[in-house]
């Protein structure tokens, strides 16, 4: 970060205000999600969960923990993917992770994490590890595509959504448009992106050793299954009598059809929720029920580890050498 010619003590001082601002934002904006939610009232969201007796403190706990895995494993892939570029701990992985959480949640489809992270890094290393993060984050889209792809067929199999093949059609045709010329973009050497010539994004991404490519999938498979089960066991929670077979169709569809939807921060958990709703009506589950569990979900996964990222956020310095 570059400050120019201002004394150090006022340098300081403009660190500390941004650190200071990235938590205020990030807290603001979880309590904007929460206050100002035309779809869920959170008043009455809290009666609710206060007087069902399933969510007992045994439950609670089973829930944190679930999510405790989730980011246990994915601070795990962290830590196994930046190996490549930089040998760290399990300590440094976690506050990187926690601490881009943070810093990136009231962004577009959290597109701050990629900054975010490699700020901790120095300069030189810095576009590696923004590569080494989208190899991380395509991978784990690749398994909610893997999996929200067999769900979308059963699920039509199932339930026949009654979907406008022809809608559909036009917009595998246009996709299949834009992927062509995306495609004879790529093929250009002097294509640019961030920096990096298409060559040598594919002679990096080439150099790496498969059994990487492997623990990032297996990894990203691990924390696709305890998520999507925290889900399911939240609907056993609300009294939805459904089984784990039934359950996943819906669920596996519903986290694909929420990935491939670009939205801005301000109505990504809109988007989501609206999704959630129609596709677990047709299945017979009401509205409120899936909204909280949406909430619940965002609150597990999202709000708690961006509440001890904050921490990491306040702390956070950037790499000795730089400093000077």
């Amino acid at each position: 970060m570059y400050f120019g010619s201002l004394p150090y003590k006022t340098k300081q001082f403009f660190f500390v205000l941004i650190k200071l601002s990235i938590v205020v934002g990030a807290f603001y904006f979880i309590y904007q999600k929460l206050a100002n939610n035309d779809a869920l009232d959170f008043s009455q969201f809290l009666v609710f969960l206060s007087e069902n007796e399933s969510f007992s403190i045994i439950n609670i706990a089973f829930l944190i923990i679930l999510s405790l895995f989730n980011w246990v494993f994915e601070i795990i892939k962290w830590k196994t993917l930046v190996g490549y570029v930089k040998h760290i701990s399990f300590k440094n992985a976690l506050e990187q992770s926690l601490g881009a959480l943070t810093a990136s949640l009231f962004t577009p489809n959290r597109i701050g994490e990629y900054g975010a992270k490699a700020i901790y890094y120095h300069s030189s290393k810095r576009k590696q590890i923004m590569l080494i993060n989208l190899l991380s984050n395509m991978m784990q889209m690749s398994v909610t595509m893997m999996f929200g792809l067999l769900g979308f067929f059963l699920m039509q199999a199932k339930y026949d959504l009654n979907i406008d093949y022809f809608r559909v059609s036009r917009f595998i045709v246009l996709f299949v448009i834009i992927g062509g010329f995306t495609v004879f973009g790529l093929k250009q050497k002097r294509f640019k992106i961030k920096g990096f010539t298409i060559e040598r994004l594919k002679t990096f991404f080439k150099h790496l050793p498969r059994e990487m490519h492997l623990k990032n999938f297996s990894l990203s498979l691990i924390r696709y299954l305890i998520f999507s089960f925290q889900f399911y066991f939240l609907l056993h929670l609300f009294g939805v009598n459904v089984s784990y077979y039934n359950a996943m169709i819906v669920i596996t569809t519903m986290y694909m059809l929420s990935s491939i939807i670009p939205s801005l921060f301000i109505f990504d958990v809109v988007i989501k929720g609206s999704i959630a709703v129609f596709l677990f009506t047709i299945v017979g589950v009401n509205e409120f029920t899936t909204l909280s569990i949406i909430t619940i979900m965002w609150l597990l996964n999202f709000v708690l580890p961006s509440a001890f990222g904050s921490y990491y956020v306040l702390n956070f310095n950037f790499p000795k050498t730089e400093q000077q």
